[in-house]
C-alpha cells in the first residue's frame, strides 16, 4: 500500500523510539505528581523547543484566517481530536494502569482508524489492510491477556484509554482530509500551543500541585516531554498522517506499544509472558502487510 521514502523511515524509527519509550517515563513522572499538570508543564516546555525547530527551519508561523475566520476554526476541530482529548484523558488513564498495558490501549488507534476511514471517509481497504487491522487487533488482545482481573478493577481508566484512542483515530482521519494549506509544523505549532491552554485549564480546575517541589524524576520526564515528544514527535507524526496512506500511516505506529511494554518490563519491573512476545511477531506481520511494497509495485 505504500513504500516509505528513506526520510520516512527514519523518521518513524525515531518516532518509535521516542514515544515507545515515553510510556515508562511518563508513569515515572506522574508517580508522585499531579498528572494534568505534569502534561501542562511538558506541553509549555515543548512549546518553544518546537518553535525554534520553525525558526531553524524558516517555516512561518502565520495561520491564514480564512474567511470568517475558517481556518483557526479548523486548527480548533484538529486540535481537539488530535490533542485535547488525546493528552488529557491518557494522562489521567495511565495513572490507573501500568505504562504498557496503558501504551497498548493507546495504541488500539490504528483499529479504529481504519474502521473510521472506511465507514465514515470512503477509504479503501484492500485485503493486505484488513489483514494488517487483524493482527494488530489480536497483538493487542494478546497484550491485555493477562490485564483482565486488574482491567475490570479500573473502567475508568480504561474508557478514558479507549476514548483517547478512538477520538485520535478520528483526528488522524481529519488531518488527511483538511483543507488547511499550511506547513505541517506550523499545524503542529499552533495546536500544541492550544493544547496547552486547554491542559492548564483543566489543571488548574481538576488539581492542586505544588510548582515549587517538583521530584526530581518528574522534572526529567517533563523535560523529555518537552524536547522530544512535543518538540519532535508530534511534529513528525502529523507528518507522517498527510504523507502515507491512511492505513499505512496508522498501522506504521504499531511497534511504539510494543516498545512501551517491553521498557515498562525493564524499567518499571512489568512482568512479560509468552503472549507479549507472540503480539511483537503479530505486530510484524501488521506493518508488514500495508508497509511491504507489492508484486506489482516492485515492477514498477
Amino acid at each position: 500500500m505504500a513504500r516509505l521514502s528513506s526520510r520516512q523511515l527514519i523518521l518513524l524509527v525515531l518516532l518509535t523510539v521516542c514515544w515507545g519509550l515515553n510510556w515508562p517515563v511518563m508513569k515515572s513522572g506522574i508517580a508522585d505528581f499531579p498528572p494534568l499538570t505534569f502534561r501542562a508543564l511538558s506541553l509549555w516546555l515543548g512549546l518553544p523547543v518546537l518553535g525554534l525547530g520553525l525558526v531553524w527551519l524558516k517555516v512561518p508561523f502565520s495561520l491564514p484566517r480564512g474567511p470568517g475566520g475558517a481556518h483557526w476554526r479548523e486548527l480548533a476541530k484538529l486540535a481537539t481530536t488530535n490533542m485535547f482529548v488525546w493528552h488529557a484523558c491518557m494522562i489521567i488513564a495511565l495513572g490507573m494502569l501500568s505504562s504498557g498495558r496503558a501504551a497498548i490501549l493507546g495504541y488500539t488507534m490504528p483499529i479504529f482508524s481504519a474502521l473510521i476511514g472506511a465507514w465514515l471517509f470512503g477509504n479503501v481497504v484492500n485485503r493486505r489492510g484488513w489483514l494488517g487491522v487483524g493482527a494488530a487487533a489480536l497483538g493487542v488482545l494478546l497484550l491485555l491477556w493477562h490485564e483482565v482481573t486488574t482491567l475490570s478493577g479500573n473502567p475508568l481508566g480504561v474508557g478514558l484509554a479507549l476514548f483517547a484512542a478512538a477520538t485520535w483515530a478520528l483526528g488522524t482521519q481529519q488531518l488527511r482530509q483538511t483543507t488547511l494549506q499550511v506547513n505541517t509544523l506550523t499545524l503542529s505549532f499552533w495546536m500544541t500551543a492550544l493544547t496547552a491552554v486547554v491542559v492548564s485549564v483543566l489543571a488548574w480546575g481538576l488539581e492542586d500541585a505544588d510548582l515549587r517541589h517538583i521530584p526530581t524524576a518528574t522534572a526529567w520526564a517533563v523535560v523529555y516531554n518537552a524536547v522530544l515528544i512535543f518538540g519532535f514527535a508530534h511534529a513528525t507524526w502529523f507528518y507522517l498522517a498527510r504523507s502515507l496512506p491512511p492505513v499505512a500511516s496508522t498501522l506504521s505506529v504499531m511497534l511504539i506499544p510494543v516498545l512501551g511494554v517491553f521498557s515498562g518490563a525493564w524499567w518499571l519491573n512489568e512482568v512479560l509472558h509468552w503472549q507479549d512476545w507472540a503480539a511483537v511477531a503479530l505486530m510484524v506481520v501488521s506493518i508488514a502487510s500495508v508497509l511491504w511494497p507489492s508484486r506489482a509495485a516492485e515492477r514498477q
